[in-house]
């Protein structure tokens, strides 16, 4: 039998109930007791109230009698905490572990004081509809550094790990807006309180105050769908309240891939470029693989005589972790033949890091990667992006993107005719169902030539 406790405020007035249910002994002996806070309408006389209420507890004992245990003290907040942890334990790649806790602080701060067995399809439509509209980027603005720093820090006889300490922030946030990536306004409030200089003298800021994108808050939407779906397996709620929400549909978009001519173009522009740029775009251009798994290749996963590189890690980004080492995105790694241009170029990159680690002396860090910054330190992805971006100004080429050149490495396979499961291979996809949904069009493309091909054995008839 439900136990119903009244709550009474100095009037005198009933404010809720308190409903207990007796749901049996835990491991130790001890009675389980399942607990919910019942609040009556306004409008309800003490008559109906105690009828509504007397409903209420004999429907929560009949759902804990089945095995719910519907608690009005754990939040939403509270609950994805516990399930992110859980996910983090069962060795959830890191990257989605970090994507997950970035959209977090959006989702709580809508529904995450709200009970968890509270949550209703309605909360999330109406967040869905909040994520859409201007403005919504908390935290959005960055700060991208418009000073030599390393010329500053000599100017102060400082190495960078001292500096480090005196401003309080990592080596790896100074590494990153060195390398022109927008990082947090804190830490550069930070390293322009440590130089001494004034904010402005130091950094620019970038805002962003355009709307989430339709694919964004599906992103949104699919992790509070996962939370909940963890909570209906427990049975701590009824149903999944994302199931039966309504969250944007995010359109197809067609993957982003370079013409040849457009491909002979950039090729023929890198000969000005930098041997270490130069090689890490052959690589792209050549193996399709993400720019995080190109800065994590080492060189002891690159095979020379038989020009083969094995894709076995990934460096990953973050502007409150920095950069750190974890799978590629498939978990698995993959072995993929280079084009004796990438060898050549690879080999020359070589010669010209072992020189740096000469001139270096007891100061390089020796970490193995292929592509590090002039102390032998790993490079962030983003610099990837960043210098792309710039090589393709400075040269009158369209914008450049790294993970088009993954594009254009399957279309390419598929065109010349690749079955699926070696480009899904070739690509590190998990399944090659994936593969054929990304590059639908190409392959729909391949197979009307195949036929056109086919149909010109009756021209010659």
């Amino acid at each position: 039998m439900a136990s119903i406790e009244k709550r009474i405020n100095k009037a005198g007035e009933v404010t809720s109930y308190k409903i207990i249910v007796y749901g049996g002994m835990d491991s130790t002996g001890e009675p389980i007791r399942r607990r919910m806070t019942w609040k009556p309408d306004a409008k309800m006389t003490a008559k109906q109230a105690e009828k509504a209420v007397q409903a209420v507890a004999a429907k929560f004992e009949e759902e804990v009698s089945q095995g719910f245990h519907t608690d009005d003290s754990m939040t939403f907040a509270e609950y994805a905490e516990k399930v992110i942890k859980m996910k983090e334990r069962n060795g959830l790649q890191p990257r989605t572990i970090v994507r997950y806790r970035s959209m977090l602080p959006r989702i709580n701060a809508a529904i995450g004081h709200i009970p968890l067995s509270k949550i209703r399809p309605q909360h999330l439509n109406d967040l869905y509809e909040n994520l859409a509209e201007a403005g919504i980027r908390e935290d959005a603005d960055r700060a991208v550094l418009v000073i030599d720093l390393e010329k500053e820090l000599r100017k102060r006889h400082l190495s960078k790990w001292s500096f480090a300490k005196i401003a309080e922030v990592s080596t790896n946030t100074l590494r990153s807006a060195e390398e022109g990536n927008a990082i947090l306004i804190s830490s550069a409030q930070a390293i322009a309180a440590g130089l001494e200089m004034a904010d402005s003298k130091v950094f620019r800021v970038e805002q962003n105050r355009k709307p989430l994108s339709k694919k964004t808050i599906l992103e949104h939407h699919r992790l509070i769908s996962s939370i909940l779906h963890e909570a209906e397996k427990e049975m701590c709620v009824m149903y999944n309240a994302a199931e039966r929400a309504t969250p944007p549909k995010a359109g197809k978009s067609k993957p982003d891939y370079y013409q040849p001519e457009v491909l002979d173009q950039i090729i023929r522009a890198l000969d000005g470029a930098p041997t270490k740029w130069k090689t890490i775009t052959y690589l792209l251009i050549d193996t399709g693989c993400r720019r995080g798994e190109a800065m994590g290749l080492k060189w002891e996963s690159v095979d020379f005589r038989n020009e083969l590189v094995t894709i076995e890690r990934a460096l990953l980004y973050t502007a409150e972790t920095g950069t750190f080492e974890g799978p590629p995105k498939n978990g698995e790694s993959r072995i993929v033949r280079i084009a004796p241009e990438t060898a050549a170029m690879l080999k020359a990159w070589k010669k010209v890091q072992d020189q740096q680690k000469r001139d270096s002396g007891d100061r390089w860090i020796d970490t193995g990667y292929v592509f590090t910054r002039d102390s032998g330190e790993p490079m962030s992805p983003d610099s990837i992006t960043q210098w792309l971006s710039t090589f393709a100004q400075k040269n009158g080429l369209p914008h450049i993107h790294p993970h088009a050149f993954r594009h254009t490495a399957a279309s390419n396979m598929i065109a010349d005719g690749v079955d699926l499961v070696t480009t899904a291979n070739e690509l590190g996809h998990a399944d090659p169902t994936t593969t054929a949904k990304i590059y639908a069009h190409q392959i729909k493309a391949a197979k009307a030539r195949a036929s056109q091909v086919r149909a010109n054995v009756f021209s010659h008839a």
